[in-house]
């Protein structure tokens, strides 16, 4: 490998080992084995290459357990089952959902990082709209993207959250498929009236 995927992998190392706030130009470039000026070289900064290195595992996760590709003879038993498995996912790559929450907190000061991690949530929503209905990315409407989406990736973000906070007690997906089915049933109520 050349000094620039050495600084790809010592970056990964560090976020899996420290976290992304806790990881210092110093970490990376031990971990990497190449001087601290290679950071700057090839990257501009430890920001960019953390922020590389942490998508580029964000991406390799979507592309094996992160899809909507749960097992069952029902969309319900399906679904459930996708929850079952991201809650596995919480819990033994911990390591990048907690520097996934990191990258957040820091991007509030951080207007590149904020746009990056905007943009990524507005592609997420459509990608997993699609999923969801079935279609390609190209055919999901933009309500959908809106709803459908936005509602995904509001449940994918708490479910993560209770998930890393308390891992013996986060819901399972049989339990979120059916909080979803009470909801829809509450929403349907008529609306109470006083008096």
């Amino acid at each position: 490998m050349g000094n620039r995927e050495d600084l790809l992998a010592g970056a990964r190392r560090c976020l899996e080992e420290k976290g992304y706030l806790r990881t210092t130009v110093r970490d990376i470039a031990s971990a990497a084995q190449v001087s601290m000026a290679a950071i700057g070289y090839h990257f501009g900064s430890r920001e960019v290459l953390l922020n590389q290195a942490l998508f580029a595992a964000m991406e390799e996760w979507a592309a094996g357990a992160g899809r909507l590709t749960g097992q069952g003879d029902t969309a319900e038993q399906r679904y459930a089952d996708t929850w079952d498995r991201k809650i596995r996912d919480f819990g033994e790559m911990s390591w990048l959902w907690t520097a996934s929450v990191e990258a957040f907190v820091h991007a509030q000061s951080s207007p590149e990082l904020l746009a990056i991690l905007a943009e990524g949530q507005r592609r997420n929503r459509r990608m997993v709209a699609a999923a969801l209905r079935g279609v390609p990315e190209e055919a999901v409407t933009e309500e959908d993207v809106r709803s459908l989406g936005s509602l995904h990736i509001a449940l994918l973000s708490g479910v993560m959250v209770q998930a890393l906070t308390d891992p013996e007690h986060a819901p399972t997906g049989t339990e979120l498929v059916q909080g979803l089915r009470t909801m829809v049933e509450l929403l349907g109520e008529p609306a109470r009236t006083d008096g």
